[in-house]
């Protein structure tokens, strides 16, 4: 599938594929970026998409991807190698920022939203626990907002879908 200008594999059923709206995401956390050098957190990466938008479209970052599915984990360590992108742009399996070796600039992620016991019939081919989340579906941002606190450098800034 193409995102952002860029051949990517993708999955359905097995992770989400990515939207419209996750390249408004790339396309806002480039606007952040400005060119600066930066370290990127890319919460929740699933196939990877939205940190290997980011890190073509801003050759002095270094991008950091944390998903808790192997699988994704997987999908998007070879949609990364596909773009030559290894040098810049790290994937590694765990818990939001839990993997993360040091503080980041920017935070942005693409995490489950929905509620669980609301599925959305027009999503059903896509990967739920890659969309609903327990409550009202919003636990993981606000897991997220807690250990962004302490991951975040002094000018850090943080985006959500």
């Amino acid at each position: 599938m193409r995102f952002c200008g860029l051949d990517l594999a993708t999955h359905p059923g097995r992770v989400m594929t990515p939207r419209p709206a996750s390249e408004a995401l790339v396309s806002a956390a480039l606007e952040h970026l400005d060119g600066r050098p930066a370290v990127v957190a890319d919460v929740g990466t699933g196939s990877g998409a939205v940190a290997i938008g980011i890190a073509a479209g801003a050759p002095e970052a270094c991008v950091w991807a944390t998903d808790t599915s192997p699988e994704a984990v997987a999908l998007a360590r070879e949609n990364v190698r596909r773009h030559g992108l290894a040098d810049r742009v790290h994937v590694l399996v765990g818990d939001l920022l839990d993997p993360m070796p040091g503080s980041v600039d920017l935070v942005v992620a693409n995490l489950p939203y929905l509620p669980a016991g609301e599925p959305d019939p027009d999503l059903a081919a896509e990967h739920a626990a890659a969309l609903y989340a327990p409550g009202d579906g919003l636990g993981p941002y606000r897991s997220l907002l807690d250990a962004a606190g302490a991951q975040l450098s002094t000018s850090g800034a943080g985006t959500g879908r």
